[in-house]
């Protein structure tokens, strides 16, 4: 009887996983992440032979004892569900220069570990792992719009092999600058900062041209590149160009 409910629940929670992405502010992603691997590998299900690996593509840090700040939040947020490295869960970690193609690369180097769950947030990862692999399950943290970008099919039912989480803010573009023109009523020209090497760098900017067009308000974009962007070029531009406001866009 005990088994019969146990596996009941095992299948609720893989219908869970499989129905919807989860929508979120920035601070709850890594801590939702961390529930969706525990959702995918309860404690008490697991044997004791059994290990689960978990791919892991972090932004910063150096190596498995600093993995940098954002790892390590999910690291504790799996430990208060009773997950402990080494233990009961085993990592794969590879870091990221901030560079696009290495990025790609290395989820590419994930996927060939064949670990039990990928974790990742660098959207050119994402897109890379995804092409790399139909069955590994990929849980993804991210601040794009994952339908839009072509990720997945539906937050509903996004399909495949990908979850996770999501904090959609191009619905934002409008009212930043509607808040702006409120504050300085006199503004005709803002700047948008902002990566011009991420893969939807195009998408973000169609959607504050969109809003800047009944706003009567120019827009400069003031692109930055790589893993050491120039922002005093950036600011320099933005000041030969009359720019009275600047907005940044983080594209992950």
């Amino acid at each position: 009887m005990k088994n019969n409910r146990r596996n009941r629940k095992l299948k609720i929670t893989s219908t869970a996983l499989s129905s919807g992405l989860l929508r979120a502010p920035s601070s709850l992603l890594l801590a939702l992440s961390a529930l969706l691997f525990a959702l995918s590998f309860p404690v008490q299900a697991q044997q004791p032979a059994k290990i689960p690996r978990i791919g892991y593509l972090s932004g910063s840090g150096d190596d498995a004892k600093n993995p940098g700040p954002q790892a390590e939040t999910f690291r504790q947020a799996l430990r208060d569900l009773g997950y402990i490295e080494a233990k009961n869960i085993a990592f794969e970690y590879r870091f990221s220069d901030g560079n696009p193609t290495h990025e790609a690369e290395l989820a590419r180097e994930l996927v060939r570990l064949n670990p039990d769950v990928i974790i990742i947030g660098a959207f050119p990862a994402i897109r890379a792992a995804k092409e790399a692999t139909k069955s590994i399950p990929i849980v993804m943290t991210t601040t794009q719009d994952p339908v839009a970008t072509g990720i997945v099919d539906s937050l509903a039912r996004p399909g495949g092999n990908i979850t996770g989480v999501t904090r959609l803010t191009r619905e934002l573009s409008g009212k930043r600058l509607e808040l702006l023109k409120d504050l300085v009523p006199t503004i005709s020209r803002v700047g948008i900062l902002m990566n011009s090497d991420a893969q939807n760098a195009a998408l973000s900017i169609k959607d504050y041209e969109a809003a800047a067009s009944g706003l009567k308000l120019q827009l400069q974009v003031l692109g930055v590149r790589g893993p050491n962007p120039d922002f005093p070029a950036a600011f320099a531009a933005a000041a030969e160009g009359r720019v009275g406001a600047i907005v940044t866009v983080t594209l992950l």
